[in-house]
């Protein structure tokens, strides 16, 4: 565990599409620790959601794969990495624009990264084609008052 971190947690379930609501519910239990707000803990929430989405319609496509979720709450906030071991990202960059997607013929906008970013301090996005991909999200937590 992080030397900062007050607490971690680590989870890995396949990408099945009910398995979002579960690292939504996971990350948002394991979150409460440190008394966040209700629109701080609905941000994380959506912001898992999002990242968990793409991991099961576009890292695995039509195959089942292994998602994995790191959380450490720290003095500060909260620290996510999601990870997959899919098909990968050939330009983040691109990938991150407003309305790019990969599957223009689905019912997919191409919002999930700018989703991500409104909701969270930091969204950091690793990949490398064929070996998957690492999508960071940190958010500061302010307790209430």
């Amino acid at each position: 565990m992080n030397k900062k971190a007050l607490n971690e947690m680590k989870l890995s379930f396949p990408s099945l599409s009910e398995n979002e609501r579960f690292a939504r519910a996971a990350v948002g239990a394991f979150m409460s620790q440190k008394n966040p707000r209700v629109d701080e803990l609905n941000d994380v929430k959506t912001a898992v959601s999002e990242a968990v989405t793409n991991c099961i319609v576009h890292a695995y496509r039509d195959s089942v794969g292994l998602i994995e979720i790191t959380a450490r709450l720290t003095s500060e906030g909260i620290y996510i990495k999601i990870r997959d071991r899919g098909c990968g990202i050939e330009d983040v960059k691109r990938a991150m624009e407003p309305l790019f997607t990969t599957l223009p013929d689905e019912e997919r906008s191409g919002l999930g990264f700018s989703v991500m970013e409104s909701l969270c301090d930091s969204v950091s996005v690793k990949s490398l084609p064929g070996s998957g991909t690492a999508v960071i999200l940190t958010k500061r937590l302010r307790t209430k008052l």
